[in-house]
């Protein structure tokens, strides 16, 4: 039998699917939610108090802030070098590490699921998933980024994680940091990897390539991936068709 908890925690839904020995055991799952409200409140854009908003505006330097905004500002550095500067924390001259932190803040918050023996799960947040399937595979459906009642293809995940970048539920959120423009040849991107905190940003990098977005994204080490385009076509990356 599998579990389900659903909670609205930085500003998306966080849903929870368990199942085997502790799958009633509904602690873990308190932690999880602490510590996504935790990471709300020292990333997010939209509190002037948090953390990230206050070395924004130049109060606190880097220096001052919690050793996780180090860890998230080292990865957004990370990711902007891999990615050719496409993907980037600042833009025109304003800090907003978000495409880093959903990924990682749910990664780091599926800990104590992880610790649970003999229980297998699958936490999303937003459509980003970090899945553990011991007994049997997660089946995951892309949906498809212009008709959300259709799903263009499944995949099987055991332990791994799944990404995707797009603008079908959130508007056009996502620009090449290089020209500041969003990109037009590309309507979404997924990502298979063994980190959600990589799936995630490699998702957004890959979108914010544009026409480039596969060729990008095949160069990535242990991804597989679906590039859908503007045209309603796919091109598979890595691996065998999901």
């Amino acid at each position: 039998m599998i579990r389900r908890h659903v909670e609205h925690v930085m500003g998306m839904p966080v849903s929870l699917a368990q199942r085997g020995r502790h799958a009633d055991d509904t602690a873990a799952w308190e932690q999880v939610l602490a510590e996504l409200r935790h990471v709300d409140a020292v990333f997010s854009t939209y509190r002037p108090e948090s953390v990230i908003s206050r070395l924004g505006r130049g109060e606190i330097t880097e220096d001052e802030c919690p050793p996780e905004v180090h860890e998230v500002l080292a990865l957004a550095r990370r990711a902007e070098r891999a990615s050719g500067g496409a993907f980037s924390a600042w833009r025109d001259g304003a800090l907003d590490p978000s495409g880093v932190v959903k990924g990682w803040a749910v990664e780091r918050a599926a800990a104590p699921l992880s610790a649970l023996a003999d229980t297998d799960f699958c936490l999303s947040a937003g459509g980003d998933m970090v899945c553990r399937g011991l007994e049997q595979p997660w089946r995951i459906g892309i949906e498809d980024p212009h008709d959300h009642t259709r799903v263009l293809a499944t995949l099987d995940v055991r332990v791994g994680a799944v990404a995707t970048s797009g603008t079908s539920r959130r508007g056009q959120h996502i620009a090449d940091a290089r020209t500041g423009r969003p990109p037009t040849a590309v309507a979404s991107v997924t990502v298979v990897a063994g980190r959600l905190t990589w799936a995630d940003i490699d998702a957004t990098a890959a979108y914010a390539q544009g026409a480039d977005a596969a060729a990008w994204l095949g160069h990535r080490v242990g991804r597989t991936g679906l590039v859908v385009w503007a045209d309603g076509s796919t091109t598979t990356v890595g691996g065998t068709a999901p």
